[in-house]
């Protein structure tokens, strides 16, 4: 349910402003701010009020382009961290380092790392014909009616894992 259905169905009385709280997933006094932006602006005022505004964090332009053209013209066999901290002690530019590799990998100046593999990587069995066989038997009434005990057994090699044989075999009642 969009939030301004339920935000409808609390002016209608329909349910409680508590329950459209719950339902939105928000606190009750997060509800009453929405209500009251909803009675003063309408549908638009339940968008976020930052929306279409610029970051206060947003670095300007033209010190984006002067960090690029530095590493294009004089730093381009450097690598970030040498850069940043030439961009800090020569030219008086204080950016944070991750911005700057940001920067440099969106512009495709630096190539973006690998992704790492898996932590442990699982190798594949070694199929060996010498390998021991592995030989499980287990005492069960395997069908429903009233015949002899059976044991199952069967046998795998380690190797590959595959099982070689496997039977049925008849076994007495002091087993």
């Amino acid at each position: 349910m969009k939030l301004q259905d339920v935000i409808l169905k609390a002016l209608a009385k329909k349910i409680t402003w508590i329950e459209a709280a719950e339902i939105a997933g928000m606190s009750v006094r997060n509800m009453q701010r929405m209500r009251q932006r909803y009675q003063e602006g309408g549908y638009t005022g339940l968008f976020d009020q930052r929306r279409g505004k610029r970051s206060i964090h947003r670095i300007p332009v033209e010190t984006v382009e002067r960090v690029l053209g530095l590493y294009r013209e004089q730093y381009f066999d450097f690598n970030v961290r040498h850069f940043h901290e030439k961009l800090q002690a020569e030219h008086d530019i204080r950016l944070s380092y991750s911005w700057v590799k940001q920067a440099l990998q969106g512009a495709g100046l630096v190539a973006r790392r690998k992704k790492r593999g898996p932590h442990r990587r699982r190798r594949p069995r070694r199929p060996m014909p010498g390998m021991p066989l592995h030989i499980d038997g287990s005492k069960h009434r395997w069908f429903q009616d009233e015949r002899k005990l059976l044991s199952g057994e069967a046998r795998s090699g380690l190797a590959r894992g595959v099982i070689w044989i496997g039977c049925f075999r008849f076994r007495p009642k002091g087993w």
